[in-house]
């Protein structure tokens, strides 16, 4: 699978405004709609992409860390990672959290590692995360929108 991940600009949200998860997993992501509408600091969009086209979402929080105190200046947030409802079930959330690593040590070489926090009744994607290089920090987050969440944290090679 030809997977790839890159930068998306505010400009470019007719790029990614087609993708939408089911009705019961946006609870878990949100929506794209609402991540342009929300305008917040620090948080870039990334597309997930299948050869030309693209099949998912996610934000990369650079002040996550202003968030949640468990997270530490130098540190990456992953949030509202989706994948489009017509795409799932085909490994591209698999295969987009295994070239993440690469793909954020390229584009954020100053950061040492990139946090998530998944709802602990999201247990797709809590596997997911934990299969494909999250470690459990043993950390809950009781304050999730849908309830408690996992913490789970990834080291990012140092390249400085």
């Amino acid at each position: 699978m030809p997977i790839s991940l890159r930068p998306v600009a505010r400009s470019e949200f007719d790029l990614v405004s087609h993708i939408q998860v089911e009705s019961d997993q946006i609870r878990f992501s949100g929506t794209v709609a609402q991540a342009f509408e929300e305008n917040e600091d620090g948080v870039d969009f990334h597309a997930i992409l299948d050869g030309p086209r693209p099949v998912g979402f996610f934000k990369i929080d650079r002040l996550y860390h202003e968030t949640y105190a468990f997270a530490a200046p130098s540190e990456l947030g992953l949030r509202a990672f989706m994948i489009d409802r017509r795409a799932q079930g085909n490994g591209y959330a698999t295969a987009a959290i295994g070239v993440l690593r690469t793909y954020l040590t390229g584009t954020y070489p100053d950061r040492t590692a990139v946090l998530l926090t998944v709802n602990m009744q999201n247990t797709v994607a809590a596997r997911c995360y934990r299969k494909h290089g999250f470690q459990d920090t043993s950390g809950i987050h009781p304050h999730g929108l849908a309830g408690p969440q996992f913490i789970l944290r990834m080291e990012l090679p140092n390249t400085h």
